[in-house]
């Protein structure tokens, strides 16, 4: 099981450690480290900086967000960085939910979201491959494009940039079942939100047929810490923004994968506190076991131990949320 660093986004600034950590992971021999997006900073940006100061650990999105860009933009600035980094860029996506990309990015959520998903890889491939003009006759990414209120006079290019690598690995952000099942079938990798070794069963039915290679890397906050409860301080706050405040009551995602994983009574109780502005309470309230099973919090010796569990399954990747420098020391040296 390989080890990556993931960054997310920025709050209000950029953190001035980070530089460092990636430095830091590097050296301790981490294999990736991951940037996010939401509504700030940008997923790619971060990367060619941390590009320009390393010379081997690999780069990844999770998630670069799909309404943010057209997939042929997408594409341009993973074939892009992927030059400037000698081939170390991974390209991870996805939809995000109604509230951001209505709200925030101005466009319709996909009423098929299976559909748009596949569709915005189909171009991303094609782009990447540089077989040809890219042509793709789609509900929601047409390449050209034909609507009733275009001129009818686009045509069909293929980028004038050589891409380093056609197979440069591409991985989503899925969280519904029938979404993980086909990422399995489009994807070189699934990149999955909450990941509990004690309840794999939950995702089972869409694993069923993983291609050779196929990469698996949860995210997990960790912590080097003798007070389990205080660790766990941070992994809740996470989860009851996530829940509570990342979708719309009727429609929200991670609301919905907790409760597929056994805890569908809290996570509407959260989803009620955060909406009447009890943010705090949201956060009480999700309960201490959701946050410790998909987290690696306490002593050098439970995490070992708890370690072994992610080893287990089909975890290829664990991508440390978070990180300071004496847990990711200590999970390297477990790790070896």
């Amino acid at each position: 099981m390989r080890l990556g660093i993931a960054l997310g986004y920025w709050g209000r600034g950029p953190n001035p450690d980070h530089l460092q950590l990636v430095r830091d992971a590097e050296e301790l021999g981490y294999d990736s480290v991951w940037t996010a997006e939401s509504w700030g900073s940008d997923a790619f940006t971060p990367l060619t900086w941390f590009a320009a100061h390393t010379s081997r650990i690999r780069l990844g999105t999770a998630i670069a967000q799909m309404a943010a860009r057209s997939p042929t933009t997408t594409a341009m600035h993973a074939l892009t960085l992927d030059h400037l980094s000698g081939g170390r860029m991974m390209l991870g996506m996805g939809l995000s939910g109604p509230q951001v990309v209505e709200g925030w990015y101005g466009r319709p959520f996909p009423r098929s979201p299976l559909t748009a998903t596949r569709e915005y890889v189909d171009v991303v491939r094609q782009v990447l491959r540089r077989e040809g003009p890219v042509e793709v006759d789609g509900r929601f990414h047409a390449h050209p494009y034909r609507g009733e209120d275009g001129t009818g006079l686009g045509k069909a290019l293929k980028p004038i940039t050589h891409p380093l690598r056609a197979d440069l690995p591409i991985l989503l952000g899925a969280e519904g079942p029938k979404n993980i099942a086909q990422t399995t079938r489009i994807a070189d990798g699934w990149l999955p939100l909450y990941w509990s070794p004690t309840r794999t069963d939950v995702y089972e039915a869409s694993l069923t047929e993983l291609p050779e290679g196929f990469t698996v890397a949860p995210m997990a906050r960790a912590k080097v810490c003798d007070d389990v409860a205080e660790g766990l301080l941070p992994v809740k706050a996470m989860l009851g923004f996530y829940i509570g405040g990342m979708g719309h009551a009727t429609k929200n995602f991670h609301a919905d994968l907790m409760a597929r994983m056994g805890y569908e009574a809290e996570a509407r109780h959260i989803q009620d506190l955060f909406a009447e502005g009890r943010r705090e309470e949201a956060v009480l309230a999700v309960p201490d076991a959701f946050a410790d099973e998909i987290s690696l919090v306490g002593p050098r010796e439970r995490i070992a131990e708890r370690l072994e569990l992610w080893r287990k399954g089909p975890v290829t990747d664990l991508l440390v949320l978070s990180p300071d420098p004496h847990t990711m020391r200590v999970l390297a040296e477990l790790n070896s």
